[in-house]
């Protein structure tokens, strides 16, 4: 997922984002939380976006809301 991730910041009329990789296994209230959804992309106030793949459109479709 990281790796789609990269290449979608890097898409023209994509707005800029910065990415933080956090090891849920070492966190335990994140194992529990996300548990078998790894990898998982959410934001900066923990709303999950997706899990398992990037799901681009979705992506794109919450950088262009926050405008």
């Amino acid at each position: 997922m990281l790796a789609a991730l990269e290449a979608l910041r890097g898409e023209p009329g994509v707005p800029h984002f910065d990415i933080a990789v956090v090891d849920v296994d070492a966190d335990p209230v994140l194992e529990a939380k996300y548990n078998e959804l790894v990898p998982v992309l959410v934001d900066g106030e923990g709303r999950e976006l997706c899990h398992y793949f990037l799901d681009a459109a979705k992506v794109r479709e919450y950088l262009g809301a926050l405008g």
